[in-house]
């Protein structure tokens, strides 16, 4: 009996699609496959896909191109249709757990119980001395996963896994980290139109949000501040632009704007864990690490750092997967790594995970 097979990692967000399938070794993990194709700004709205056609023929594209063979294929959900819990419950076995999930999930999810698909981590390996146990309940829409999975087997995958995209986060920061015992770490992936936050104390999820906002937010207002296309905007706010449009363009404007967005960001940010902060009963926090294309903007997760107070670092999740220089650039995989945390944390699955 071989070893599964990792699963393909397939990272749809509402910019771009990363692909990527990463091979188990005796020291670690070695990636085989990498590539990311963008997307149309229209192809996916809040979660939602809205050109479905377009996304299959990228992921296809990506297939192709990468000459992916292997079809076991894992996603990433994240934003309005997921909610995450982390619930107490008398202490009970997981079979106990499974039949009274629905009941007691019914209070805690704001859709119609069976418009969702529901799973369940206990979280505390042994019952409290009050009898009790840490449960991390993650419920999604069924509609929205349906449309995910259709998008995936459409492109000629067979979809195994669907993860949430913060959890995908930590398991790619876990594999290149090491994560403290005792610290209070928050990761937080920003994407384009969503942020992942989620706060690991003593090595487990102790709370999670996504804010709907991320790159987009600085590519909308350069735009309309500066009365520039769609894409010169995008290129500004990567520090490029190149077309006479944006040739008018002072640099110290682009920077005020994004400057303008960043801080609106990061007290979006602060204001979670100022939430968290009141609930936790330990919450010093020791560092955040950033993951996500948007936190490339160079001067995010400075404001991020000044305004939270706390160091701040850009997550490398390559760090510790070992690759061919030849057949993958160095300075690319360097380049676009941040963007590639949730696509890795999918890569490490295989079929057979809870």
């Amino acid at each position: 009996m071989g070893k599964a097979k990792n699963v393909i990692g397939l990272d749809i967000g509402s910019s771009a699609v990363k692909l990527i399938q990463l091979k188990p070794t005796k020291r670690g993990y070695q990636l085989q496959h990498f590539g990311m194709a963008p997307l149309p700004p229209e192809a996916i709205i809040d979660g939602a896909l809205m050109n479905s056609t377009v996304i299959v023929s990228t992921i296809r594209e990506l297939l192709s191109s990468q000459r992916v063979k292997h079809k076991e294929a894992g996603i990433a959900i994240s934003g309005h249709s997921v909610i995450i819990k982390k619930i107490t419950l008398p202490a009970m076995t997981q079979e106990e757990l499974e039949e009274s999930i629905q009941w007691e999930a019914e209070q805690y999810i704001p859709f119609d119980i069976n418009d969702v698909n529901i799973d369940v981590q206990v979280l505390t390996p042994e019952p409290t001395e009050q009898g009790q146990m840490d449960v991390l309940l993650v419920a999604a829409k069924k509609d929205m996963i349906n449309d995910y999975l259709a998008v995936v087997q459409e492109a000629g995958l067979q979809p195994v896994i669907v993860d949430v995209a913060a959890f995908c986060a930590e398991n790619a920061f876990e594999t290149n980290y090491e994560l403290p015992p005792k610290d209070t770490l928050v990761l937080i992936n920003i994407g384009a139109s969503v942020i992942n936050i989620n706060v690991l104390t003593n090595g487990m999820t102790a709370f999670t949000r996504d804010i709907s906002m991320g790159g987009n937010q600085f590519t909308e207002e350069i735009q309309k501040q500066l009365n520039v296309s769609y894409d010169e905007a995008e290129a500004l706010k990567l520090g490029g632009g190149s077309s006479a449009d944006a040739d008018s363009v002072v640099p110290q404007e682009v920077e005020r704007v994004i400057v303008s967005v960043s801080e609106t960001l990061a007290g979006e940010v602060q204001r979670s864990l100022d939430f968290y902060a009141a609930t936790a009963a330990e919450s010093h926090i020791s560092r955040i690490y950033l993951s996500g294309g948007t936190c490339k903007i160079p001067s995010l997760y400075k404001i991020i750092e000044n305004k939270v107070g706390v160091p701040v670092e850009i997550m490398n999740p390559f760090r510790n997967i070992e690759f061919d220089p030849k057949r993958f650039d160095p300075e690319y995989i360097r380049d676009v790594g941040p963007a590639a945390a949730v696509a890795v944390g999918l890569g490490l699955r295989t079929p057979d995970d809870k």
